[in-house]
């Protein structure tokens, strides 16, 4: 063996040890960052808990004194939201039982949604009305309360909005779309089997049956008769003599004041502040826990984190 292949020998032999040495290393830092992230990660996870029991422990205080009962009606309102009948109507509840609870504030910002949900929410609002006559609710307008809103709305015992808010959209809709000349020209052919002649009314796929759409306009009139009818009883002569009030029209808070679809103008700290008369808010509005909501942002922070510590962050698939 000659000289230079030795060398290259000895090179090669030193090379190898020195990457196995490396990689050692660079294993041990990153097993000590892992470690060192995983007892953060315990540490900020134990004081969260220990946040959040303060917090509700502040909150049970806070319900012991003379308040204004705030809930948030926030979103669409539907089953799966956080503005659903269940959600509101618990916190309703919560509100009206409490006799520190001075009055209830609904906060109402949303376009509209289920008229189930909404239909349960009023009827409930309703009934806490008739059982806790001495105790005042109050609806109050953000920035919208369509439809579904202010179907819980028309429930309260007197509304308040900005002077540019929106409000009404007192109606009902329906809509989709027809696809059947797009599928001739494609040459698509639609195979549609029920059983039950109007099992697949208004389906998009097929020509518009006119008897179909009688019966749809029907039910729909059904359901805007039932709006109206809740909105009649909850603001009574209030209301200004005008159908377009029931035809699907917006209005801003400040034309709604002169059509009498709400009492005045003004936010929910002035309604509780003059209004209520017990400045102090507290917010009955049912929201995932403290815990639960610093868990999930914990957990994405974490698993960032423990990304870069392990140096995945470059890692792809291909």
């Amino acid at each position: 063996m000659s000289d230079n292949d030795t060398k290259s020998n000895q090179n090669w032999e030193k090379d190898t040890i020195n990457d196995l040495l490396f990689a050692s290393v660079k294993e041990q830092r990153r097993t000590r960052r892992w470690n060192l992230a995983f007892r953060l990660f315990i540490v900020i996870y134990l004081i969260s808990i220990f946040v959040a029991f303060e917090f509700d422990n502040k909150n049970a205080a806070a319900e012991l004194k003379e308040h204004t009962a705030l809930i948030e009606v926030s979103g669409v309102i539907a089953a799966d939201s956080e503005a659903s009948a269940d959600n509101i109507v618990s916190a309703l509840r919560k509100a009206f039982k409490n006799e520190k609870a001075a009055g209830v504030i609904l906060r109402i910002n949303s376009p509209g949604g289920s008229p189930v949900q909404s239909g349960y929410i009023n009827d409930e609002i309703v009934r806490l009305r008739a059982k806790y006559p001495e105790k005042p609710l109050y609806a109050v307008i953000v920035d919208i309360c369509a439809s579904g809103g202010y179907y819980i709305a028309a429930a309260a015992d007197s509304i308040y909005a900005d002077k540019a808010s929106l409000v009404g959209s007192i109606g009902v809709i329906m809509n989709g779309f027809g696809f059947t000349e797009a599928m001739e020209k494609i040459g698509v052919e639609r195979r549609l089997l029920t059983a039950g002649e109007h099992k697949g009314f208004l389906d998009p796929f097929s020509p518009i049956n006119q008897e179909e759409v009688v019966h749809t306009k029907e039910m729909l009139a059904n359901i805007h008769k039932q709006f109206i009818d809740v909105v009649k009883n909850g603001r009574g002569d209030r209301l200004a003599d005008d159908e377009k009030l029931f035809s699907g029209y917006i209005w801003s808070g400040e034309k709604s004041l002169e059509l009498g679809l709400i009492d005045g103008l003004g936010s929910s700290s002035y309604v509780a502040r003059e209004v209520i008369g017990e400045e102090k808010l507290i917010d009955y509005t049912v929201k995932p826990s403290f815990a639960d909501r610093f868990a999930e942002r914990l957990g994405a922070s974490m698993g960032n984190a423990a990304v870069k510590v392990l140096g995945l962050q470059d890692l792809q698939l291909r």
